[in-house]
């Protein structure tokens, strides 16, 4: 390896600093089925780090469907959606989609990722402009990357300085805004009614990333734009499966022009592998339980209304969050991986989340809720996170459990 790329590599000693100390927290390797309980080192561990909000990834319908487009269509595609890998249901899923978001038409990417890095970076030019809010997901960021438009950051969630940056764009040039629905990290929506108005002023576009929605707000789950009743005025709706949809790969929905244009344009599609046959098959059967069995959302905000109870009640920071991501502030890096590895010791999962994903001083525990969880398994949880904040002198204002 050449000298200055060696140098460069060498150079990274962030991991192995906070390895030295024993309180590493990434690439824990499970050892079971992603669940409310997990097994980590042959231990139980209660899960409070997972995606899977609606608790679907281990459901025996949708192993079966797994296993039955298996037998039917083999492991892969073997190549493009673009060439040789669409398959029927590829076709079925993206019309189910389609009408589930409520939009004409949409199309499958592998991931969510690519998703964003294709859509962003192949729908506008040199002369054109994406506006987005500074807490958006990498993926959107990166898709801007690729981009040959123009980027701008609003202040999150600031609509005073959306509607600022957007007044000093020349009028005839393309914009589109790209926001999360549900931030990932803080857990908080975002203003869609007040973006629309905006948007309609100056003549923008909008894409909603929904990866932490669907199955989550809206109508049986089916998003943002839903949950607000402005589904016609959002252009673009973005989603994963890799969350409620306990599976892998994304969507794009829109109308028919614009899904055919994304088709023939977007690079992440035309030159990505398909999505496999069983993790298709997985998001139909999942489609299928969530339209069948709407109290598991019902179930899921329950868990997420009790869980903020408690933690408003002991006395934690958890910010503005309106979903079932909560962050518990910490705003210490070193006391975040701390707390973390305590917890873990203790049997409790939650994910650290500090610099540069976010100011050292805005660092977390990114406290996750299942639609599978128990009352009894989030007091437990709670519990454990008051006595792992005492252990490192940052006990809360304790008011009752």
């Amino acid at each position: 390896m050449r000298k200055k790329l060696h140098d460069r590599i060498a150079s990274f000693k962030d991991a192995n600093a906070i390895k030295e100390k024993g309180l590493y927290p990434y690439f824990r390797s499970i050892e079971s089925a992603q669940d409310t309980e997990v097994i980590i080192d042959g231990k139980k561990v209660l899960m409070f780090g997972s995606n899977s909000y609606l608790g679907l990834t281990n459901h025996p319908k949708i192993k079966e469907a797994a296993k039955q487009a298996v037998e039917k269509y083999g492991t892969g595609c073997a190549g493009s959606r673009f060439l040789n890998g669409t398959l029927d249901i590829h076709l079925e899923l993206e019309r189910r989609l389609a009408s589930y978001v409520g939009k004409e038409a949409a199309v499958l990417f592998s991931t969510g990722f690519q998703v964003n890095l294709g859509v962003i970076s192949c729908l506008l030019d040199r002369n054109d402009y994406l506006i987005l809010d500074e807490y958006d997901h990498a993926s959107i960021i990166d898709g801007s990357r690729l981009s040959f438009s123009r980027s701008i950051k609003y202040a999150h969630n600031d609509m005073d300085d959306l509607r600022k940056k957007l007044s000093r764009l020349p009028e005839d040039s393309a914009k589109l805004i790209v926001a999360d629905g549900i931030f990932s990290m803080e857990g908080d929506l975002v203003n869609l009614p007040e973006i629309v108005k905006i948007a309609d002023e100056f003549g923008a576009n909008i894409m909603m990333d929904d990866a932490h929605s669907l199955g989550v707000i809206g109508f049986n789950g089916s998003g943002t734009a839903s949950h607000f009743g402005l589904t016609d005025k959002v252009d673009l709706i973005m989603g994963t499966f890799s969350k409620s949809l306990a599976s892998l790969g994304g969507f794009i929905a829109a109308n028919e022009e614009t899904i055919e244009f994304i088709k023939h344009r977007a690079r992440a599609l035309m030159f990505s592998a398909s999505m496999p046959p069983s993790a298709v098959a997985s998001v139909i059967a999942a489609l299928d339980i969530i339209e069948s069995e709407p109290e598991r959302i019902d179930k899921l905000w329950d868990n997420t209304n009790y869980a903020k109870k408690l933690l408003l009640e002991a006395g934690f920071d958890i910010g503005h969050t309106d979903s079932p991501i909560i962050p518990v502030y910490i705003r210490d890096n070193d006391k975040t991986f701390l707390i973390t590895n305590i917890l873990h010791n203790n049997g409790i999962f939650v994910n650290p989340v500090v610099s540069p994903a976010v100011p050292s001083d805005s660092s977390l525990i990114r406290f996750s809720l299942m639609a599978t969880h128990s009352f009894a398994q989030i007091e437990e949880a709670v519990e454990k996170l008051y006595e792992a904040f005492k252990a490192v002198e940052l006990t809360p204002v304790k008011v009752s459990l």
